[in-house]
């Protein structure tokens, strides 16, 4: 493979490491090994605390992000009914509780339906969304007050996987276009439930044309890229002594 002219890969990127801090990883073992800077970078941000298939771009491929950008993403996510926390997941503790006593399998189904196809939806305050050129997150935990617009994005499909009355947890399958959050799904989820959600764990299970089983695990990462770099692309022999 040739990182320095450019390829498209993924990597599934494991739990509260940044989309950022993993491209910058790779990034340096690419330089580590080829001995020249690399240009890299990824079709579509993931939370510190969701999990999965993140696209990694190099060299001429980069041009490609904005188109990979808008491919279809699919996730597999975990709510906790019954309560919120500010952030929309686990990042933070629980900042209200509701009832949920009128919570049952098929409300959650009718409801999920409203959810289907070009909805309007306002992008959790913790997120990378920039107002005046500072992240939302970031004034946020500054202790400002952060107001955001409503988007339009699109869910192609919500698949209720599991529901655990007793603890009221449930497991959904969601199939989205560019810009959804699913944080703000499970934020809009809860209140459609006259009660409130947060994420308890994600997962993005596909992303532009990539899988899970297509993607590299970030664990094995570096044997992953030292066994795709050409003898005669790498400056030192050490490698393949």
């Amino acid at each position: 493979m040739d990182f320095i002219k450019g390829e498209i890969f993924s990597v599934d990127k494991p739990y509260r490491i940044s989309s950022f801090g993993a491209l910058a990883h790779v990034r340096y073992l690419l330089k580590k090994y080829l001995h020249h800077k690399v240009k890299i970078g990824h079709a579509g941000t993931l939370d510190p605390l969701a999990t999965g298939v993140l696209v990694l771009c190099t060299g001429e491929k980069t041009k490609q992000i904005e188109q990979l950008q808008q491919g279809i993403k699919e996730y597999v996510a975990t709510l906790q009914l019954g309560a919120t926390t500010p952030s929309y997941d686990r990042e933070q503790t629980v900042d209200h509780t509701f009832p949920t006593c009128q919570i049952s399998r098929d409300k959650i189904l009718v409801a999920l339906q409203s959810f289907i196809g070009d909805i309007l939806q306002t992008p959790p305050s913790y997120s990378a969304v920039k107002i005046n050129g500072d992240r939302a997150y970031e004034l946020r935990r500054a202790g400002k007050k952060v107001e955001l617009k409503p988007k339009l994005v699109h869910i192609d499909r919500i698949e209720l996987v599991d529901f655990k009355p007793e603890v009221m947890q449930m497991t959904l399958r969601v199939v989205c276009g560019k810009g959804t959050y699913i944080r703000a799904l499970a934020r809009d989820l809860g209140r459609k439930l006259d009660s409130g959600a947060f994420l308890t764990s994600l997962c993005r299970t596909k992303s532009s044309g990539f899988s899970l089983a297509d993607s590299v695990d970030f664990d094995h990462i570096d044997g992953w890229l030292r066994s795709r770099i050409a003898p005669e692309n790498y400056e030192s022999k050490n490698l393949y002594r």
